[in-house]
């Protein structure tokens, strides 16, 4: 968005807030506060809640979330899921894509300043850190030009060691998350020598927390993630994200009480550009650098009560909104984007729904051809396998549904498949010779346990070559 007098200096899009003349650009955001503030604090409180306590919550004996990538194991909300589910995660992530291309396209980038877990940790965490050590933002500039003296070193280095312990206990947290919180207390149980690699990739990991919340900080947003140069893509007009009434608030002038303006409402206090943790001015307009994080809106709604102005300078909104002092409409695009969302989530409730905890594969011993037997009988051998997806061990039955035959395991008695983990027998199929009248006869297996049906298996059943007579 633009002001109509073309007063803004469009070299600010030329480079980014964080980097000037080559060098790194040290943002000192000024503390917010305000309403839409506290309810991020609330939102980022539960989210803390929930990420610190998940590992410690169990089902079965298992975590209720975990992502084992090393094992190929996942556990979602107490549901086990395997290498051979690959495509529901597929599925899943594609329904998640357009879900953030369609949450964008309507509500902008508001997922990365209130739901991103790289913004909760910096401003709900270790910003707040750095607060309680160092102070508000001009005292961290005072404390930056400051020579190296005691106050300095055990300011800085108190904040220091809180940020690395800080990302140590989130460092254990998500490695918990991938090798379960049982193993990660083992480790510590055992001595690190006989979990050493265990260990390092705890070290990089609190070593990746701590430079990332230490060092690169907001650059994550800025310069690292993807997401937010999307935006030139996916943003329209109708696109409700944090903006400034251009329209009303130019243009700008100092306040002056007692004294009435004919001039825009926007005071230039620079306190929206003050409190922005990517260090942007918001009057600018869209920018890749906002996150959407509403600290602007906060700090100028509370000038604006200040000087008795109405609020909302800064607010969400869409550009169109602005402009023509239109509410939100539903577009073509947006309407597209939802019918796609529901036809994916569809599919994929579909599949989560007809997914079963024993996953059955039977196929005829590679190499080898039908078996003639007495009394008019032939058979073939076969191979199956199982994948137990549930928390326990099954007693698996298979039985002949489509022709009168037998079924002989091989070196066993019965089959027993353990909980979460993979299983197998080998057997043959016996048919009188009278109902293979084909090369090749499809039959079916059914997979039982506990009287109940499973799934049915069709699979092949080879016979003699027999040539037609003329």
């Amino acid at each position: 968005m633009k002001t109509d007098k073309k007063l803004q200096d469009e070299s600010f899009r030329d480079s980014i807030a964080t980097i000037k003349d080559g060098k790194r650009n040290w943002i000192f955001a000024q503390k917010p506060k305000g309403p839409l503030y506290n309810k991020r604090t609330i939102l980022s409180l539960v989210y803390l809640v929930v990420f610190f306590t998940l590992p410690f919550i169990k089902v079965d004996g298992d975590p209720l979330f975990l992502i084992n990538i090393p094992e190929r194991k996942f556990i979602l909300f107490g549901a086990i899921f395997w290498p051979q589910d690959i495509f529901l995660f597929v599925l899943g992530m594609l329904v998640f894509i357009v879900f953030i291309v369609l949450f964008t396209v309507i509500f902008g980038r508001v997922f990365c300043g209130w739901a991103c877990p790289q913004t909760i940790f910096m401003e709900m965490v270790f910003r707040k850190i750095e607060y309680w050590f160092e102070g508000d933002a001009s005292h961290q500039k005072a404390l930056n030009k400051q020579p190296w003296n005691f106050n300095k070193i055990l300011k800085r280095g108190g904040k220091t060691t809180t940020f690395f312990l800080v990302s140590f206990i989130i460092a254990n947290t998500f490695l918990a998350y991938i090798i379960s919180l049982d193993e990660l207390l083992l480790m510590y149980q055992q001595g690190l020598a006989a979990n050493m690699g265990t260990f390092i990739s705890l070290l990089i990991f609190t070593t990746i927390f701590f430079l990332v919340y230490l060092w690169f900080r907001e650059q994550v947003c800025i310069v690292v993630c993807p997401y937010g140069r999307l935006q030139g893509v996916l943003l329209d007009k109708n696109s409700i994200v944090v903006a400034y009434d251009y329209i009303r608030g130019e243009p700008r002038s100092k306040f002056k009480k007692n004294e009435e303006q004919p001039k825009g409402d926007c005071i230039d206090c620079a306190q929206c550009v003050k409190v922005c943790p990517t260090g942007i001015d918001i009057r600018n307009g869209t920018q890749l650098e906002c996150v959407n994080c509403t600290a602007c809106i906060d700090a100028c709604d509370h000038m604006m009560e200040g000087v008795g102005r109405e609020k909302g300078l800064i607010r969400f909104d869409s550009e169109k909104g602005i402009a023509d002092k239109e509410k939100l409409k539903l577009t073509g695009r947006m309407i597209a984007y939802s019918a796609v969302l529901l036809v994916l989530l569809g599919v994929l409730v579909t599949l989560l729904v007809s997914r079963t905890d024993v996953e059955t594969t039977i196929l005829r011993t590679p190499g080898m051809l039908y078996q003639d037997q007495p009394n008019n009988k032939i058979t073939n051998l076969y191979n199956v396998k199982f994948v137990n997806k549930t928390h326990n061990n099954i007693n698996v039955v298979l039985k002949l549904e489509s022709h009168k035959g037998e079924i002989r395991l091989v070196g066993a008695d019965n089959i027993v498949v353990e909980n979460q983990s993979l299983g197998g027998a080998i057997f043959f199929v016996e048919l009188d010779k009278n109902d293979v009248k084909e090369r090749k006869t499809d039959i079916t297996i059914g997979i039982y346990s506990n009287n109940e049906k499973l799934e049915s298996i069709e699979v092949h059943f080879l016979g003699p070559f027999k040539i037609n007579p003329k």
